[in-house]
């Protein structure tokens, strides 16, 4: 089971990274698309593996509570679009799934770099989630992620970031 070593989540106001990149469906999917809204973007190693099938069932499922809260997500993996359509359509993923074969937005966001798999360093993707403002700023950042009790971390993350910019 490849293993990273997690890093604290971290609070930013900076500025999200801008990305434009294929999604499942064929379009192009921007950063800008989501002016407005809470987003979350999380990067996953591959498609159709244990903990990444896991993480996109687990987003799926909170897709309605997101909804309701204002938020989007989106998946991201170096995957081509194709293999994103055929991973989305066996497990139902409620979202899309955007392709960065070119590691553009994974090297913007942090999401690529050395990590311990079975015992060895490799460079590869780092299981990454981003928290984005309606106003395009970074809120919160998870690295090395875990997947198990993730996406409920997310939520209580998003659900307190809106109480603060409520005030």
């Amino acid at each position: 089971m490849p293993k990273t070593t997690p890093t604290p989540s971290r609070t930013a106001i900076s500025k999200a990274p801008s990305f434009d990149l294929e999604s499942d469906s064929g379009s192009r999917v921007a950063l800008a698309d989501f002016a407005g809204k809470w987003l979350i973007v999380y990067f996953y190693p591959r498609d159709n593996t244990p903990g990444c099938t896991r993480e996109a069932q687990d987003f799926t499922k909170a897709v309605a509570k997101l909804k309701k809260l204002g938020a989007a997500v989106v998946g991201v993996s170096k995957d081509s679009a194709k293999s994103h359509c055929g991973f989305k359509e066996k497990i139902g993923i409620g979202f899309p799934l955007l392709s960065d074969t070119n590691l553009v937005a994974h090297k913007a966001f942090g999401a690529w770099g050395t990590k311990k798999m079975y015992g060895k360093e490799v460079t590869g993707t780092i299981r990454s989630t981003y928290l984005i403002s309606p106003e395009g700023k970074l809120v919160r950042s998870w690295s090395g992620v875990k997947v198990d009790g993730h996406v409920e971390k997310v939520i209580a993350a998003l659900e307190a970031a809106q109480q603060s910019t409520a005030r």
